[in-house]
């Protein structure tokens, strides 16, 4: 597997293509959301989308992120068509001074109809409107809120979080050369704050315990911040809540209260908002939490902290996997031993005790492992996640996991491309009841380069280890048969603003695998290839004599590619085998060339960069 890898990131621009139809012990799995090649994985008028979880009855849930900038045609005021390659985004800014742009957007899927069948939906939340009907004339079309989706279980219940929405004050500041024309500040009540929406479309709030801050006869809404991560079918919900402000964060609001230079609830949204390193200076304690959905009402219970301290330190647990049992899995900072020079930040489990209140369980790790998590656990008690350690000099994380219902539960590191354990770092995302774990590996070598990563699908029963893209048959790859039963990857023609029609090669590689359900139905995310528009030093489209776009082209005059991301469907099919395919390029025989080079960019950064907030510590 490795050679084949690395061989396919080293081939140059011709060749000839052959497959060969190989048997696998694994299911063969086949893309459900292809539409000519491509995949419907966002909603229109954005350009990244990624698939977060399916439930049992093949209903999803997914994120749309990255909203279009609207590129307008001065001769005839219509929007150009920039559906071909990759259009400009909407940039957003952390900034008090300009008004707050939502950027992520919740949708929903299924594959319970007929024609469109995973067609992302828009899903409003808390009012949200679709990011096509944006109207900058219109204020009330203008979305500030941003929505992310993480779970639905079986009941059509949905979770995940959501920010307030924006309110304005007058500005009052000193003006200069930047701020002539301002008139208003810009701030939220909340950044993050987790919910649920009923399946009658009700939006229901997981308030966090700790929002005001109290300082003399002052009282302060600094928010807060709660995550809904996962549901079962008894409609509880796990995350986390904050329950007090960090100590050092109490000094900047107490800064913000004495100060003069912004209103008291512009200053605490500057110090909310991250800084150049992506870093929030306002910090909580944050704790592990389940709330009891009752079709109405929503009852929080705070799940114990790993460890037990009166310092102002501060201590994080989460709550991030549920099963039918209402067991937890996630992580929480902990002495590791009960020795107190041992503080890490590790993967744990909640479980009940026979007079129902729920009991902390540390993951057993050594000092070799730096710090772990737990993503998921399903209901056999076998419970998922990573840990980070270093090997052969290098910080890795690799995929464990751990049977809870063992007398002494120790956690497993199965292998993944040889007999013994390698470099490649891996983190699992979900688990289903019969044991199959999906998730992402990274799939090349090179120590001092970025790797490229790839979605995985174990089995822990058969202990087989398998990158998904090995697993598709060749339509889901890109490429179509001739007549003679050759394949070739599909040719995509386009038209640029010059009125020349230009090739490129369909190619869709899924990165990484969020969810499986126990029909062995996979979402996740893959990424497509798109030509690559060029744009101005302003950032603005290049327009052709006919309206349209402008390429950006190689040296051979056809497009330039690269990858974006798309939410995809999977399903086991029984009408095709597995595709490997090689491409030879010590051919000479024309009949096959690469058009346009594709940027691995995206490829080797970590995927779904996004699920940060959803895990950060």
């Amino acid at each position: 597997m490795k050679l084949k890898f690395d061989r396919a990131l080293s081939l140059v621009a011709a060749g000839v293509i052959t497959a060969l139809q190989t048997a696998h012990a694994a299911p063969v799995y086949e893309i459900q959301n292809i539409e000519d090649y491509d995949l419907n994985g966002t909603l229109e008028s954005t350009i990244n989308g990624y698939g977060m979880f399916v439930n049992q009855q093949d209903q999803l849930v997914g994120i749309s992120k990255g909203k279009k900038k609207l590129e307008v045609d001065e001769d005839s005021d219509g929007p150009i068509d920039i559906e071909d390659g990759i259009p400009p985004e909407q940039l957003v800014s952390y900034s008090i001074n300009l008004p707050i742009l939502a950027n992520n957007f919740t949708f929903t899927a299924d594959g319970n109809g007929a024609a469109g069948s995973w067609l992302p939906t828009f899903d409003s939340v808390f009012g949200t409107t679709h990011p096509k009907d944006t109207n900058e004339e219109q204020p009330e079309t203008i979305n500030s809120v941003n929505a992310y989706y993480y779970g639905i279980n079986n009941n059509g219940i949905k979770v995940g979080t959501y920010t307030a929405p924006e309110q304005k004050t007058e500005f009052t500041g000193e003006r200069n050369d930047n701020n002539q024309d301002q008139e208003y500040w810009y701030y939220r009540e909340f950044e993050e704050r987790g919910f649920l929406k009923a399946a009658d479309g009700t939006d229901i709030s997981l308030v966090p315990p700790y929002t005001v801050y109290t300082k003399d006869d002052t009282d302060v809404v600094v928010g807060g911040v709660s995550v809904a991560a996962a549901i079962n079918d008894s409609n509880l919900v796990t995350g986390y809540a904050t329950t007090d402000l960090a100590k050092s964060s109490k000094t900047r609001v107490d800064n913000c209260i004495t100060g003069d230079k912004f209103p008291i609830d512009v200053c605490v949204q500057n110090e909310q908002y991250p800084d150049r390193n992506n870093v929030r200076r306002i910090l909580y304690q944050t704790r592990a939490f389940v709330w009891q959905f009752d079709g109405t009402d929503v009852t929080p219970t705070e799940l114990p902290l790993g460890l037990e301290s009166t310092s102002d330190s501060v201590f994080t647990a989460q709550g991030l996997g549920i099963n039918s049992q209402g067991v937890v899995a996630g992580r929480s900072h902990v002495y590791r031993n009960n020795d107190k020079d041992k503080l890490a930040f590790d993967a744990a489990y909640w479980a009940k005790d026979s007079e129902g209140q729920y009991q902390y369980h540390w993951v057993k790790m050594t000092n070799d492992q730096l710090s772990s998590v737990a993503y998921d656990i399903n209901d056999n008690g076998i419970l998922v996640g990573s840990y980070r350690r270093y090997i052969e000099g290098y910080q890795r994380d690799k995929f464990f996991y751990l049977d809870t219902n063992a007398a002494d539960p120790t956690f497993v590191t199965p292998n993944d491309f040889y007999p013994v354990m390698s470099d490649r770092s891996s983190r699992p995302r979900d688990i289903n009841n019969k044991d199959q774990v999906v998730g992402f590996v990274e799939v090349t070598s090179e120590k001092e380069k970025p790797r490229m990563k790839g979605a995985f699908l174990y089995d822990k029963n058969s202990d087989e280890f398998n990158v998904i893209d090995d697993l598709l048959v060749c339509e889901s790859k890109g490429y179509v048969q001739d007549g003679e039963g050759k394949w070739a990857r599909n040719k995509v023609e386009v038209v640029d603003g010059n009125g020349d029609v230009l090739f490129y090669d369909s190619e869709i590689r899924i990165v990484e695998a969020s969810s499986i359900n126990d029909d062995g139905t996979i979402v996740g995310t893959a990424f497509i290839r798109k030509p690559s528009y060029q744009f101005d030093t302003e950032g603005n489209l290049v327009i052709g004599e006919n309206g349209k776009p402008l390429f950006l082209l190689n040296a051979n005059g056809q497009p330039v590619t690269a990858f974006l991301p798309r939410m995809v469907v999977l399903k086991p099919t029984t009408s095709g085998s597995a595709c490997e395919v090689v491409e030879d390029d010590n051919s000479s025989d024309g009949n096959y060339t690469r058009q346009g080079a594709a940027s691995f960019a995206w490829l080797f950064v970590l995927p779904l960069v996004w699920l940060r907030r959803r895990f950060r510590g």
